[in-house]
């Protein structure tokens, strides 16, 4: 079936090293997941369902769960808070070894890893706690643990490795060896389809031949073991633990960044590494798919740590807006930063809510997140990069010095400048925005894709047109007309009090967002997958939706736990109320836009026909580089 979101090759790359844009599609679409054999509230919100049964009451940790994670968060915080100098880290470039050995020490590496292995075994929430807290610290910290343990060797290997790959390495990871994540390549990002690296059976059948060149990997320069991504076949790609004190393995350089300047990220080179094949994961060609899977829980690490950015903006703002006096009062009591701390102290509650419910999710079971997990890296990285903007815009010219000039001064050193930097990257990591848009919106129009597919492919033959003409009428029929019903009306969700006029939004909203994708596959058909801004608009609806549901049930829930206070719902109230603003202004641009416009303008730009516009400024050599 095509997939009509693959995104398109960048023109500036030599065509000669990309795939085709057909080969890109098939292999991403090879890579997904075809089934939905458990329910999702998202997927659901797209179809016009809201499911609040999926959601609430909110989930909750097992106290078993949260008494077993107790110790070991309580021993992290102090150590972070004696043994962590993040300046010094920032300053340095580098992590000490005994930070690193003491981490080991906590079983920090082992959080997931189940207690037969050596691990801690805890749950994912208590994962993302950690790692809160761990990023409420340092980032680049964070990208070690997580690197190491969301997309690194662990994870994989506990959902896809067998009993004798886990018996070998799980222990070993669980003590504190390193592990890293190699797919990314020169002209490889997001697409995979012109991966490079090449992993050749031996003519005995007994290893691999690995060859190829990694960039940007995490931990590389650092790691003992890493999940290696190889070309095995056309269109095969597969996954190899790959040690890194074998022969042909080569740290080529470590990299460095605007942020996360303790980060150990490199260039890793293979040259005939001779891989066992009993060093596989899951089987040739799953390569792409087990990174997905993987990827699903994995990409819930971004999200808790934007809560603790977050968080920690808000602790600064709070402090700074009570302190600093302008023009006779508070600068927080005057109305131009009040604005800004309330959106922040509402969007902060509401990251909360949408890391804790896809994180609970995963824990409880019985769910797909995938699309949950999607938007939950996507909405919170993107809200809490405005934040830490915010934060600098309030601190000032503070907000710009750096830690180390405001501590020789003897003012608090809140690291905003560092904070900016560090938490870039983050709307980039684990796949950019732009990318978690297309992917959202591919698994968003499955259904539609399932059933009328055939349809708008213009390559389909006419039997499969016909199959899919009578399938649509069939299907279309009874599921369109209930879009425009009312459901719960105006009195429904009752049991959300003074948040239930929202819930009703929400619903309204998602059966209007169901008909307006529909709208948008009959009116542009085949070339939608060439709409990508209308198609991220519909996503960022669906993650609004998202935001405020889990909103209101995690404030539902708190106001049932703790009657006396109101002010889970007064948070929730006001980011839902801003989010109903967004929501009917996105709703509005899909057919109102400048988008071809705004991207005729950018082909002429690529075509340098306003070459004026680049004058004035003093030109660089053609062999700067």
């Amino acid at each position: 079936m095509t997939n009509v979101l693959t995104p398109e090759p960048m023109p500036a790359v030599p065509a000669t090293k990309l795939a085709t844009e057909a080969e890109a599609r098939e292999v991403a679409e090879a890579a997904r997941e075809h089934s939905w054999e458990a329910p999702s509230f998202v997927r659901e919100l797209f179809e016009g369902n809201l499911r609040m049964d999926l959601i609430h009451p909110f989930p909750q940790p097992s106290a078993e769960d949260v008494a077993r994670a107790k110790p070991f968060l309580e021993a992290l915080e102090q150590f972070l808070r004696d043994e962590v100098d993040p300046d010094k880290i920032d300053r340095e470039g580098k992590v000490p070894g005994s930070v690193i050995q003491g981490l080991r020490e906590l079983g920090a590496f082992g959080i997931k890893i189940p207690e037969e292995y050596g691990g801690l075994g805890l749950s994912q929430l208590m994962y993302t706690k950690a790692i809160g807290l761990v990023t409420s610290q340092d980032g680049s910290l964070t990208a070690l643990l997580s690197a190491a343990q969301s997309i690194g060797v662990p994870t994989p290997l506990k959902m896809f490795g067998t009993p004798e790959q886990k018996q070998r390495y799980l222990p070993r990871l669980a003590k504190g060896a390193i592990s890293a994540f190699a797919l990314t390549e020169d002209n490889v990002g997001s697409d995979p389809a012109g991966l490079a690296t090449t992993a050749e059976l031996s003519s005995d059948g007994t290893h691999y031949l690995l060859n190829g060149e990694k960039l940007w990997c995490t931990n590389g320069t650092i790691a003992e073991l890493m999940v290696v991504m190889a070309r095995t076949g056309p269109k095969r790609i597969s996954a190899f633990i790959v040690e890194a004190d074998w022969p042909g393995v080569e740290v080529v350089h470590r990299l460095q960044f605007m942020g996360l300047k303790g980060i150990e990220n490199g260039v890793i080179r293979f040259t005939n590494v001779k891989v066992p094949v009993e060093n596989l994961l899951w089987g040739e060609g799953k390569g792409l798919k087990l990174a997905l899977i993987t990827l699903n829980t994995g990409r819930l690490t971004l999200p808790a740590s934007c809560v603790i950015a977050g968080k920690r903006c808000l602790e600064i703002v709070r402090q700074w807006g009570n302190e600093r006096v302008q023009w006779g009062q508070p600068i927080g009591r005057h109305d131009a930063i009040a604005q800004k701390i309330g959106r922040m102290a509402a969007e902060t509650f509401a990251m909360e809510a949408v890391s804790d419910l896809a994180s609970l999710m995963a824990d409880r079971g019985g769910h797909d997140i995938r699309l949950e997990a999607a938007i939950a890296k996507m909405w919170n990285t993107e809200v809490a990069w405005r934040m830490v903007d915010d934060t600098l815009q309030i601190r000032g010219g503070r907000g710009y010095e750096t830690a180390d000039s405001l501590r020789m001064r003897g003012e608090r050193p809140d690291p905003v400048e560092r904070m900016m930097r560090d938490f870039r990257i983050n709307l980039i990591f684990e796949g950019s925005s732009e990318i978690m848009r297309l992917f959202i919106a591919r698994e968003a129009v499955d259904t539609h894709l399932s059933v009328a597919g055939a349809l708008i492919n213009p390559k389909s033959p006419g039997g499969e047109k016909l199959k899919a003409l009578g399938r649509s009428a069939a299907f279309y029929g009874l599921w369109y007309p209930k879009l425009w019903l009312p459901f719960r009306g105006r009195f429904g969700y009752g049991e959300f009090g003074p948040l239930a006029g929202h819930v009703r939004f929400v619903e309204r909203s998602s059966r209007k967002l169901a008909r307006t994708l529909f709208h948008c596959m009959i009116r542009f058909g085949p070339k939608l997958e060439k709409k990508q801004a209308v198609l991220a608009r519909l996503v960022e609806i669906g993650a609004e939706l998202l935001a405020m549901s889990a909103a209101c049930a995690r404030a539902d829930r708190m106001v049932r736990d703790s009657p006396a206070d109101e002010g889970p719902r007064e948070l929730a109230d006001v980011f839902c109320r801003q989010a109903r603003r967004r929501v009917r202004e996105k709703f509005r641009a899909i057919w109102l836009n400048d988008d071809h416009a705004t991207y005729r303008v950018a082909r002429r730009v690529l075509d340098h026909r306003y070459g004026w516009l680049e004058s004035g400024m003093v030109r660089q050599s053609p062999d700067a580089a």
